[in-house]
């Protein structure tokens, strides 16, 4: 009885639904036209390798809009750049990657997450204490990254010297599953708990659903905000650890496209952008979808432009077939924001 109540609320989600049955289209689709090639497993690692940097940026703008308010990271790219940069920069005057490898890509790692860290926290510290709209802050603070970047490279790209561990988190695979998809889906169970079963989460979908009712029901609103936006920055850092390593280097303007993509990402998932609600799982399905998307339109030598004109339709049939709620909070949210009504 558990088990068809569970199943049945499992699929009574339409947006889950459609995400399910492209994500199924567009396998098989891409298998007979590549004949098999697409799900051969060197193309399948690939994808897995090139997934976690999207849907790790996703994640932390999911979370920023379910806080309500307008709720948004745009400066998720600029840190993960950022990050890996200061790290690539730091670590190599304390630890020799050749003598001690094990230290080498720990202390890497922890420089890298701290740096996301602290953007994070600054982020959520002008947007609580300073009441600044988090879209101006966080495009404030995307310059204030990107910038940064450029004057500690002097515009170019940084290095980072090949150690066996480090560079395994970007290309390694651990029983034939690249290593950075294995630290996505530890992400995705993780803030899956966390949104879903912990107080955090029900504190954070109150808050973006009803702020007034939030503020009645006694829940810090500021302490809030700092702590989605700090997840937001160690989600970027994390994306920026996997690129870095991935190509061993760090450059101030990697992923300039991956903003708008991940922005993409969560709405498709269904995550509402006036805040109060979306469900890991289907911004998960909505970044497989389009990585399959990309990798076959690659496969198959299609032009990215028709590339972004298939995401766009796509945007809006999966507006459509969530029955609306989505469009009317997106255009309730743009009425809300609009000087007319303040």
């Amino acid at each position: 009885m558990k088990s068809s109540f569970a199943a049945s609320r499992l699929f009574s989600d339409r947006q889950l639904n459609f995400l399910l049955l492209v994500n199924v289209v567009i396998v098989l689709i891409g298998t007979v036209l590549s004949h098999g090639q697409f799900v051969d497993i060197d193309n399948m690692q690939s994808m897995g390798g090139q997934l976690p940097e999207l849907g790790l940026l996703a994640l932390g703008i999911m979370l920023s809009m379910i806080s309500g308010n307008g709720g948004i990271d745009l400066s998720g790219v600029g840190l993960a750049n950022l990050s890996g940069m200061v790290a690539a920069l730091i670590v190599p005057k304390f630890v020799s990657g050749d003598d001690s490898p094990a230290s080498y890509t720990a202390l890497f790692c922890v420089i890298t997450i701290a740096m996301g860290f602290v953007g994070g926290l600054i982020n959520g510290f002008v947007i609580a204490k300073l009441r600044l709209t988090p879209i101006l802050c966080t495009l404030g603070t995307q310059l204030l990254f990107t910038g940064t970047a450029v004057v500690l490279s002097n515009g170019a790209s940084v290095h980072v010297d090949y150690v066996d561990p480090l560079s395994d988190i970007g290309n390694g695979n651990w029983f034939g599953v690249p290593i950075a998809f294995w630290i996505f889906i530890a992400a995705v169970l993780w803030f899956g708990w966390l949104l879903k079963r912990s107080p955090f989460g029900l504190r954070l979908y109150l808050m973006g659903t009803n702020p007034k009712a939030a503020f009645y029901a006694g829940i810090p609103r500021d302490r809030m905000l700092v702590l989605t936006y700090m997840m937001c920055g160690v989600l970027a850092s994390i994306a920026g650890l996997i690129s870095t390593t991935h190509t061993l280097s760090a450059k101030w303007d990697y992923g300039n496209s991956y903003l708008l993509i991940a922005i993409l990402i969560a709405v498709m998932g269904g995550v509402n952008p006036a805040g109060g609600y979306g469900r890991i799982v289907c911004v998960f399905f909505a970044a497989t979808m389009l990585q399959f998307l990309s990798s076959l339109f690659n496969l198959m030598g299609v032009s990215q432009f028709f590339g972004d004109c298939t995401w766009g339709f796509l945007l809006l049939l999966s507006l459509a077939f969530a029955g609306g709620e989505r469009v009317r909070a997106i255009f309730g949210l743009a009425r809300t924001n609009s000087p007319a009504q303040r």
